[in-house]
């Protein structure tokens, strides 16, 4: 097989992005390093990743506890009604993690899914009345295009972003009787 063949470009660049995701604030020389490639060659296809939105931002797994904040996942099934423009360009423009963003709320993941759900919003609060306050105005925004929403608290991330918590060990206390 050729060396730059399409199949092993895909190949180096799949070692290159599992080297990210375990640690997107690694350098460039140690993925290098650890991928057995050169420096320019994790240059440039990090580059092209990036360009054709493979990797489309990086950030910090954060512990939500030590911020004072709680996560909180919201459960939203669609109702028959048709959305209408002016909603779906609410919603693709994401105004309301503007306004929500003044409450101290901060969304963490917004997922379109499959299932007994049709969406799924992660997101941080300072308390869980915070949290109604979502809820709540996603209601009254969205009136009539939800069947259903529900509101869960998380507990404890075990794993967030493909990293394990560095806590883990807490995970215990749940399986306890």
């Amino acid at each position: 097989m050729a060396k730059n063949s399409v199949k092993q470009i895909e190949k180096d660049e799949r070692r290159i992005l599992d080297e990210l995701r375990k640690n997107a604030n690694k350098s460039i020389n140690d993925i290098a390093e650890k991928c057995g490639f050169s420096r320019q060659k994790v240059w440039r296809a990090i580059n092209i990743l990036e360009k054709n939105h493979t990797i489309w931002g990086y950030t910090a797994v954060v512990d939500e506890e030590k911020l004072d904040k709680k996560g909180y996942i919201m459960l939203i099934r669609r109702s028959n009604k048709p959305v209408t423009e002016e909603i779906l360009n609410h919603i693709t423009k994401r105004e309301i993690a503007d306004r929500v963003k003044k409450m101290g709320v901060e969304f963490t993941n917004s997922i379109l899914t499959h299932g007994n759900y049709d969406w799924v919003i992660c997101f941080n609060a300072n308390d869980m009345s915070d949290a109604k306050k979502v809820v709540e105005l996603y209601r009254q925004l969205y009136e009539g295009f939800f069947s259903e929403i529900h509101l869960l608290e998380k507990m404890f991330n075990a794993v967030s972003c493909g990293i394990t918590n560095p806590e883990i060990d807490k995970l215990n206390d749940f399986f306890k009787i």
